[in-house]
């Protein structure tokens, strides 16, 4: 594979519509739903590319799988990638406020900027960015959909559930 290959598949058939894969370089560096805004596809259709991020979505929506381990790239400042990594350490079916996370990358002031990175994240649901909410325990802005974002906590809630 060479250096800056762009590969990209689409599963049309998950419970919350199309998503669609991007790989770059052999990582995934992009996981996009429905209306999530995204960098123009200048790579390569590859659906066999896919075939491990496909069956850890599939376990995923099905309940089977609750922690993802993939080769992860995600293009971003270095305190996206602070804010993306702290993001993968919320447990499975929790949530916390963006406060809360600003204050796990050690930057308790930056909520707003926590927000900001957290609406470009670019690799929904492994990265799961869904799981912050607001202070007041409202569901705000996601970048796939409101409706997306309550069904991901919903399904973590059940499936947690039935531990």
């Amino acid at each position: 594979m060479r250096q800056n290959d762009i590969r990209y598949s689409q599963m049309d058939d998950t419970p919350l519509g199309p998503v669609l894969m991007v790989l770059r370089d052999g990582a995934l560096a992009g996981l996009y739903l429905g209306e999530h805004r995204h960098e123009k596809m200048v790579g390569e259709r590859d659906d066999e590319a896919f075939g491990e991020v496909r069956r850890q979505l599939e376990a995923y929506f099905s309940g089977q799988l609750r922690t993802f381990s993939l080769h992860l790239d995600g293009a971003g400042t270095d305190f996206q990638r602070a804010v993306w990594k702290a993001l993968c350490d919320i447990p499975y079916g929790e949530t916390i406020n963006y406060g809360e996370l600003a204050k796990r990358i050690g930057n308790p002031r930056a909520s707003r900027a926590v927000g900001l990175a957290n609406g470009k994240n670019p690799i929904s649901i492994i990265v799961p960015c869904h799981r912050v909410i607001g202070a007041n325990g409202s569901l705000t802005g996601y970048s796939g959909g409101i409706e997306r974002k309550r069904w991901l906590l919903e399904h973590e809630t059940r499936q947690r559930k039935l531990l």
